[in-house]
């Protein structure tokens, strides 16, 4: 995983995904918890990026509007985040969603529906958006 390998260099990751493995390890699941999970992930960067860390979101960032509300929110710091796109087939990316079995945070069971939705609706990123970087996978 890309991400990881930033991690591994020094970079702090957050992932919505690990927050929510988390919290379903270690308590019952309640519905407003989608929504602490993302504000637990938002203060983890501000308080991140305050201490000076790079940090890399570990993130779909499947909609334009998304990766907007990211970047106004770190605005006032004065960070301007590079979106990294990894482009990667349909097949590809489908094939390791089948192969997933929940053993782990970064292994989160997903039913091949809902992958092939999110796909077909990802909005890919452009230079409009900011500096950005594709990998073709």
């Amino acid at each position: 995983m890309y991400a990881r390998g930033l991690e591994q260099q020094g970079m702090a990751r957050l992932s919505l995904d690990v927050l929510r493995w988390r919290r379903e390890a270690s308590s019952v699941v309640r519905r407003s918890d989608e929504v602490d999970v993302e504000e637990e992930l938002r203060s983890a960067l501000l308080e991140l990026v305050a201490a000076g860390r790079d940090v890399v979101l570990d993130l779909s960032f499947w909609s334009r509007q998304m990766r907007e509300d990211y970047r106004r929110m770190l605005e006032p710091t004065g960070v301007v985040p590079e979106t990294v796109y990894l482009a990667t087939e349909r097949e590809t990316v489908l094939a390791r969603v089948r192969s997933r079995r929940g053993r782990h945070a970064d292994d989160v069971v997903v039913s091949a529906e809902l992958a092939a939705h999110y796909f077909d609706h990802f909005e890919p990123p452009t230079t409009h958006e900011g500096p950005l970087t594709v990998i073709t996978q």
